[in-house]
């Protein structure tokens, strides 16, 4: 162990993601990792070949680049090892086909992904997995769900859309009882706000789209087991081919390094927007897990160690009008821009669709829009919603 890293161990959120994932003296004293682009590695002779007794051997096995990435990752995370893929969707589907096989039960969160619900529907109830919602706050609860064949629970806190918080720490005890792998979307926390596998979670999953990234031009998605699912995860990854792209690693190993200034940048701001939201008369309710008003705060506050940039409030209006209301706040706005993602520098708003819940349904109050908050000014934004809402009125 080097004395850098033995000192990250107790250092700051952001000392840490100036300093992980690099090794400036391996590579000349150059800051930042190479970008290696491989697909042909030569071995020295037949004997190494056979055995693949180095470091690297083919381009999808890994390259010095999406290693340093995933070596940040596992110091974020504490966990035994990392994969990349190339999307936030791939994190949750390749997990899923490792640990999930014909005839297995899976318990999937009802606020989940929505992506994750259609893979889950479609091709793994077509490979034979039967697939079963359950309320985001069940908590211990859950233990009355599992059955004999249920191999894996997913977990998602908060919750896609709605962000209903989840006790993590309930859910895997009571899973781990009956032998159940425990798999978490940490995307909206991301490490530095909360870590699952201190939690009992066994597999953290992220879409790096998002706040690592945090300038929307890159796709990438990793995945971070503890000791007992790391082989399997990885072996799952080698056989189906899978792997991250070193110049998009690089990007993102870019990102890493201020990811923690960003994210306080807009747990700032969207907490500032949300409290304000809460005093409009057209607002039904804000959900935010940061307020205090909020059903699930308390879990928030006990577990999390910060708040990013999304959430969603509940527009005032009648189910008659709930849409053309909803579309008339989004076409007003200016600086929030309409497109699906979130964690970059801009910001994002869009109308949720919550049809195909089965638990945690439609709210009655009114539509479901979902705010991505940026790096812009916070008064700006402000004024930028007004004109929405007025838009709103006028329908």
């Amino acid at each position: 162990m080097t004395k850098k890293t033995s000192m990250l161990g107790s250092a700051g959120a952001n000392t840490r993601l100036a300093h992980i994932g690099n090794d400036p003296l391996s590579y000349h004293g150059f800051v930042n990792p190479p970008v290696v682009h491989a697909s042909t590695v030569l071995f020295p002779d037949s004997e190494t070949m056979e055995k693949r007794g180095q470091p690297y051997s083919y381009g999808t096995r890994a390259t010095p680049t999406t290693d340093a990435l995933c070596a940040a990752f596992d110091e974020l995370e504490g966990s035994a090892g990392t994969i990349l893929v190339p999307s936030g969707l791939a994190a949750i589907s390749v997990p899923f086909l490792a640990y999930l096989s014909a005839g297995d039960h899976a318990l999937i969160v009802d606020s989940v992904y929505t992506p994750c619900r259609n893979f889950c529907n479609t091709m793994l109830t077509r490979l034979g997995v039967e697939i079963e919602y359950y309320d985001p706050e069940i908590g211990a609860g859950i233990d009355a769900l599992i059955k004999p064949n249920t191999k894996l629970v997913h977990t998602e806190a908060p919750g896609s859309n709605t962000f209903e918080m989840q006790d993590i720490r309930a859910i895997a005890d009571a899973a781990h009882k009956h032998g159940c792998v425990v798999t978490m979307d940490n995307t909206w926390a991301t490490p530095l706000y909360f870590r699952p596998l201190d939690f009992g979670v066994d597999v953290s999953i992220h879409a790096t789209t998002k706040y690592p990234s945090g300038h929307s031009d890159i796709i990438m998605g990793s995945v971070s087991a503890n000791a007992q699912w790391w082989p399997k995860l990885e072996e799952t990854r080698i056989l189906m081919g899978i792997c991250g792209a070193p110049d998009d690693s690089y990007q993102i190993l870019r990102g890493l390094r201020t990811m923690g200034i960003r994210l306080e940048h807009h747990q700032k701001s969207a907490l500032a927007i949300a409290q304000w939201l809460e005093g409009r008369d057209d607002v039904a309710r804000v959900l935010h897990p940061a307020l205090p008003s909020f059903p699930g705060h308390a879990i928030w506050k006990r577990d999390f160690k910060g708040a990013s940039g999304v959430f969603s409030f509940v527009l005032k209006a009648d189910s008659d009008n709930a849409k053309a209301k909803a579309h008339a706040f989004l076409d007003a706005l200016t600086y929030f821009g309409l497109g699906y993602s979130w964690g970059g520098f801009e910001s994002l708003a869009l109308h949720v669709n919550l049809s195909d819940r089965t638990i945690r349904k439609q709210p009655e109050e009114g539509p479901v829009i979902r705010l991505q908050i940026g790096l812009e000014d916070i008064a700006d934004l402000q004024q930028d919603l007004e004109q929405g809402f007025l838009a709103a009125a006028a329908v």
